[in-house]
């Protein structure tokens, strides 16, 4: 049985102008960026998790990461102004 997707929402604040663009590199290769320092993807738990990892290797003592995972539940509460859409499920957003 397949794993189910979410909405996978990765966001950071890091103050190094080096380790920011190797952490937006690893994630753009993978998700959508919506906002300078704000990706979305439908992922799952799995790839979440590895997706995670990765990055959080990259970031220094005092660096901001956070990852919500909305379920498809709570995806109709998700509301957008400007920018690019709400990832859709089942594939990348390409703009």
């Amino acid at each position: 049985m397949a794993e189910t997707r979410m909405l996978t929402v990765i966001v950071y604040d890091i103050a190094r102008n080096r380790v920011r663009a190797k952490v937006a590199d690893v994630l753009e290769a993978r998700m959508v960026r919506v906002q300078d320092s704000v990706f979305e993807a439908h992922l799952t738990r799995g790839e979440s998790a590895a997706l995670f990892a990765q990055v959080r290797r990259l970031v220094e003592p005092g660096d901001l990461l956070r990852l919500y995972a909305i379920p498809h539940a709570g995806r109709a509460r998700c509301r957008t102004h400007g920018g690019a859409p709400i990832a859709e499920d089942g594939g990348a957003l390409i703009l």
